[in-house]
């Protein structure tokens, strides 16, 4: 069950996309346990998305809204951003969280790989961001995009995804500085809190752990709870990756 805390986010609203499963939907609790009404967008994940908005709305009616879209679709990207306005009147934070992940080896790559790695990973969220920032400037709100490690440390067989969240941090700078002084940009890395899809070895697991300096996993609400510092607890930080890995980057 949700516990209660401060209601730092309390008539503030949130979309968070890919919100109906993993780090998404900790996110998404996240926010709503500080006050936020939360939008949750999902593309293919209805039962999950529809379940996590019901389940909000059983703690705080109406506060929880489930919307499907294919973020490959520009043009319906707007959509999102309206009808968030459209329930709740505002929007104060842009969650950038959904993303396509799997192996790419040289040799191998599709133009169909490139688009959808590129287009989840980094064309959505700067077309999303485009489509919010006027709702955005009006609340004072802020772009959190979560980013990973291996945009600025490749990992072998994976170089569209690499390319493309190293775009993603980049974008993360340059809307930072193009929204300010009234949107603020952020991204998080997270190291070892999930593992993918699929299931991983548990030797490898064992060594990625070994190279954190804690020396242990972390878990989604670590990162969650980072994201809502961003939103709600730091009005002095822009353009900037928070690591949430364990010390895995140092």
């Amino acid at each position: 069950m949700q516990q209660v805390r401060d209601q730092s986010m309390a008539g503030r609203c949130a979309l968070v996309t890919g919100g109906a499963q993993r780090l998404g939907a900790a996110i998404a609790r996240e926010l709503h346990a500080a006050g936020a009404c939360v939008v949750v967008h999902y593309r293919s994940s209805k039962a999950e998305a529809e379940a996590l908005a019901s389940e909000l709305c059983g703690l705080r009616s109406g506060s929880a809204l489930a919307l499907a879209a294919d973020l490959g679709d520009t043009e319906r990207l707007p959509w999102l951003i309206e009808s968030a306005l459209e329930r709740y009147g505002r929007l104060d934070v842009l969650v950038n969280n959904a993303s396509s992940f799997y192996p790419t080896p040289i040799g191998s790559i599709t133009p169909a790989q490139w688009d959808d790695l590129t287009g989840s990973n980094l064309k959505a969220p700067l077309f999303l961001s485009q489509a919010a920032a006027p709702a955005l400037r009006e609340a004072r709100g802020c772009i959190v995009n979560m980013v990973d490690i291996h945009g600025q440390r490749p990992l072998r067989n994976h170089a569209v995804y690499c390319a493309a969240k190293a775009g993603l941090i980049m974008l993360t700078r340059s809307l930072a500085r193009e929204l300010g002084p009234e949107v603020r940009v952020n991204g998080i890395a997270p190291g070892p809190v999930l593992w993918p899809k699929g299931g991983m070895d548990e030797e490898l697991q064992q060594e990625i752990i070994g190279k954190t300096a804690l020396k242990r996993p972390g878990s989604p609400s670590d990162v969650a709870r980072t994201a809502l510092f961003l939103a709600s607890d730091a009005p002095y930080v822009t353009g900037q990756v928070i690591a949430v890995d364990g010390g895995r980057s140092i």
